[in-house]
């Protein structure tokens, strides 16, 4: 089990205008390693200034990882490949698949967390992807979402995490691989004599946990939590997810929260990215407003955050849905924070969007018959009941980490006019 970790300090990154420049930095600022992990990375102006730092950084000598998602960065051109390892960069893709008629076919448990760390003293944990995107130049489907930078001796508990998902993933990999691994793990233990092993230096006041998601031994880690902290509040719980259908115990502390008298306030999509999404959703209003929730959709665009509070210093960010695909099959991870200015920050940006950018939820604006709502509600009830024991129904694997060349899956003959959009970022 995770434990708390003091002396941390977190700055809240809101969208890519706030993210990526503070990444960058941090890259151009890297003197011995730099280890990152996305689930998408396109090849648009986002991937394309990352590319351009990850090769800086590499040339200068820093010890560069990169690992992306088999499914969510499926249409990376040759040229961006090679251009990074020739440089010394070291690109792993998570359970890269070939296409079957044109369908990606590694689709269930994927690599979704999004993490950065650099020189052990500096990391980033968010919901944030590397594309165009999350920029608000982008347009109306423009996302809206967060991430933390993080600094104090959690850093080496991230540290020590993406190590260890580097050295599993590449002793699951194919056998003839076993010689690069040995190579490897031999620069690991170089780069540690020159980082060394001393903590991060405590760097403020706040209280935080690590927490993942895998598919071996720590498969409701984050639900868990959420559940904790609502089962715990007192007076207030706001939830911001993008993809919200969770199972029926999380769904039943908020309704236990909500009756007691705690304000519970839920954000969700109004403006989906896929329409599935918001279907979804709805499915539960009823069954969440008659209890007191509070629900609200973000209209301005897309929402794709993945962040809560609860009280006065709980608060989580992270990679991880509320959904299916994240509680009960993707890899993802998420930092838990007790600290009340984070908190009270953090608050406030969510109490913006309800008031500038979403319209509240009643029961009045549910139209639709009272047959099929009870229809609906016997079906949801029995489906939610019973995930995410299902999951264990779908394909499971040991995650492998493949290094990318221009023969990989994952790397297709496609140039940044051929950026697709991933599904369920």
């Amino acid at each position: 089990m995770p434990r708390w970790v003091s002396g941390n300090s977190f700055a809240l990154l809101e969208n890519g205008e706030a993210f990526f420049p503070r990444v960058f930095d941090s890259i151009a600022a890297a003197r011995h390693e730099v280890v990152l992990e996305t689930f998408i990375l396109f090849e648009d102006k986002v991937g394309l200034a990352l590319h351009a730092a990850l090769v800086s950084a590499a040339l200068r000598g820093v010890q560069v990882d990169l690992t992306i998602d088999g499914f969510g960065s499926p249409d990376l051109s040759a040229n961006f490949i090679s251009a990074l390892t020739q440089a010394g960069v070291r690109v792993h893709v998570f359970d890269p698949a070939p296409r079957l008629w044109g369908w990606r076919t590694n689709v269930f448990r994927r690599m979704h967390r999004k993490i950065v760390v650099v020189d052990r003293q500096r990391a980033f944990v968010g919901g944030i992807n590397y594309s165009a995107d999350h920029l608000a130049d982008y347009g109306p489907e423009a996302k809206q979402d967060y991430s933390v930078e993080i600094e104090g001796p959690i850093v080496a508990v991230i540290h020590a995490f993406v190590h260890k998902a580097l050295a599993a993933g590449q002793r699951n990999a194919h056998a003839t691989l076993a010689g690069q691994l040995r190579e490897r793990m031999a620069d690991r233990a170089h780069l540690l004599a020159q980082v060394g092993r001393a903590d991060p230096v405590p760097s403020g006041q706040a209280a935080a946990l690590f927490v993942t998601r895998d598919n071996r031994k720590h498969t409701t880690d984050i639900e868990r939590h959420y559940r904790i902290a609502i089962r715990a509040a007192r007076r207030r719980v706001v939830i911001a997810n993008a993809y919200f259908f969770p199972g029926y115990r999380l769904l039943k502390e908020l309704r236990r929260a909500a009756r007691r008298g705690v304000e519970v306030k839920l954000i969700l999509q109004g403006e989906p990215d896929m329409a599935i999404v918001k279907t979804a959703a709805n499915m539960l209003y009823h069954h969440l407003l008659s209890a007191g929730v509070q629900i609200f959709e973000y209209c301005e665009r897309p929402l794709h955050g993945k962040v809560a509070v609860s009280d006065d210093e709980w608060s989580t960010v992270g990679s991880s849905n509320l959904d299916p695909l994240s509680l009960s099959l993707n890899l993802e991870a998420n930092v838990i924070i007790k600290d009340r200015a984070f908190n009270q920050h953090l608050s406030a940006r969510l109490e913006h969007l309800v008031r500038h950018s979403c319209r509240q939820i009643t029961a009045s604006d549910l139209v639709e018959p009272n047959w099929w709502r009870v229809v609906r509600s016997f079906f949801v009830f029995h489906l939610l009941s019973r995930y995410p024991a299902w999951a264990g129904w779908l394909p499971a694997h040991k995650p492998r980490l493949l290094p990318a060349t221009a023969a990989s899956p994952a790397v297709e003959s496609a140039g940044a006019d051929r950026v697709t959009q991933a599904d369920a970022a």
